[in-house]
């Protein structure tokens, strides 16, 4: 196994330690359906926008939204074991710096961030982690985005991809590539609506090779969350552990 090293709570530091695995990436992520990545027919290949322009578009819409509730659906391939898992739950997402990850499949877990704190609590093992919110938001490239702090022009090299600029229903295929290595994201792959500029579907790879999909339903924005939602109290008798 590889020496776990210290860094932004996700849900791939507990499972490394409690299954001998290599991480995996688990922090997001944000306003996706994911849906199959199809070649396009060619009179759909030649509407593509220039690149810049999409971008900006894309930027413009996410700005716009103040929060966002979703069902997910996260499926994890793991590169080494060959093995994919699958989990559900409840995402709620509030700018600036604001997240809660709850997992309701097929074990329960919680991942809260506020800009001061961030908890990962998993009630099987009784056990709190508890990091500091400034070296998650600093550290992961999409936790930034996510909480309205990240640029996507400023974080990553986009391009179209290749060989397949849209899917079957004409929707934008776009790559990411971080500018800066080291951050938990090898590359990302992003379907964007051709009509609206959102964000539909989300593929990412992390460094380790793993890749993780992400499915969201019925998702809803600017529902004026209450920022109660974003701050965590460990019950009882856990077992807190702070992380450096």
């Amino acid at each position: 196994m590889r020496k776990t090293y210290h860094r932004p709570i996700d849900l791939s530091v507990i499972e490394c330690r409690k299954k001998r695995r290599l991480p995996k990436l688990r922090e997001i992520i944000f306003i996706f359906f994911l849906t199959a990545l199809i070649p396009a027919p060619h009179s759909l290949r030649a509407e593509v926008p220039p690149l810049e322009d999409l971008v900006s578009k894309i930027q413009e819409n996410y700005e716009k939204a103040g929060d966002l509730k979703a069902n997910f659906i996260q499926e994890t391939t793991i590169k080494t074991l060959k093995k994919t898992e699958k989990e559900e739950g409840v995402v709620y997402l509030k700018k600036p710096k604001k997240m809660l990850w709850d997992y309701t499949r097929p074990k329960a877990k919680k991942l809260v961030i506020n800009p001061k704190k961030a908890w990962l609590y998993v009630p099987d093992d009784n056990i709190v982690y508890v990091q500091d919110a400034k070296k998650v938001l600093n550290s992961r490239l999409l936790i930034r985005f996510l909480t309205g702090v990240g640029r996507l022009k400023e974080d990553f090299q986009v391009r179209y991809s290749h060989p397949r600029e849209t899917d079957e229903r004409g929707n934008y295929l776009l790559e990411l590539v971080p500018r800066q290595a080291g951050l938990g994201i090898d590359r990302l792959l992003l379907t964007v609506d051709r009509d609206d500029y959102r964000i539909v579907s989300c593929s990412l790879t992390d460094l380790y090779g793993n890749l993780t999909k992400i499915v969201l339903r019925d998702l809803k924005i600017n529902n004026n969350l209450p920022d109660s939602l974003f701050t965590f109290s460990p019950p009882p008798g856990a077992n807190v552990q702070a992380i450096p």
